[in-house]
């Protein structure tokens, strides 16, 4: 089985929401991941902070992550996989798709 990192993507929150709402949120996550566990295909998982800085070539070192852009990454999911096809499969049912956001899928390589 080769591994495979899921990338939630999303729109950018402009409020934060409430605890009841966030507590609603973990578990929505938690059942997802906790389904692909179930499978046997789970590996790693984590959420991204807001908080980062972008360092180019030269030791230029800019704001980030990438704010001028709509679209965060939020955080990431690694699973095992056979193929590509079956982890856009796991992808399916992810909570970042149920409000407007997007996953991507990318095989890991292994040097």
């Amino acid at each position: 089985m080769k591994e495979f990192m899921l990338i939630f993507r999303s729109a950018q929150q402009v409020e934060a929401p409430t605890p009841e709402a966030m507590q609603a949120q973990i578990k929505v996550w938690q059942d997802w991941i906790g389904g692909i566990a179930a499978q046997g295909k789970f590996v790693a998982t984590n959420a991204l902070g807001g908080e980062g800085k972008v360092v180019r070539a030269n030791n230029i070192v800019t704001d980030g992550p990438y704010m001028e852009l709509k679209e965060i990454v939020g955080g990431y999911t690694i699973v095992k996989a056979a193929n590509l096809e079956e982890a856009i499969q796991l992808s399916e049912g992810c909570p970042t798709l149920s409000y407007g956001g997007s996953v991507e899928v990318r095989d890991i390589m292994v040097f």
